[in-house]
């Protein structure tokens, strides 16, 4: 079962713009979803904040250990 969004004639021609030649706006919405989802999922993979090198954990594992 479908369902109407309103939308602005400026979003929809946007939308309009992503598409290619006989793709409907849920195929480019679906698309364009599942593109948003897989760089969320990257930056969220590839995020280095409170990270540290593989040197670090290892000197850290060794004087930890090391007793």
């Amino acid at each position: 079962m479908n369902t109407t969004i309103a939308i602005s004639p400026e979003i929809r021609d946007q939308i309009k713009d992503f598409g290619n030649k006989g793709e409907t706006y849920d195929d480019i919405l679906a698309r364009l979803l599942n593109s948003a989802k897989e760089r969320q999922l990257q930056e969220l993979l590839m995020d280095d904040k409170d990270c540290i090198t593989i040197e670090e954990a290892l000197a850290k594992a060794k004087k930890q250990w090391s007793k």
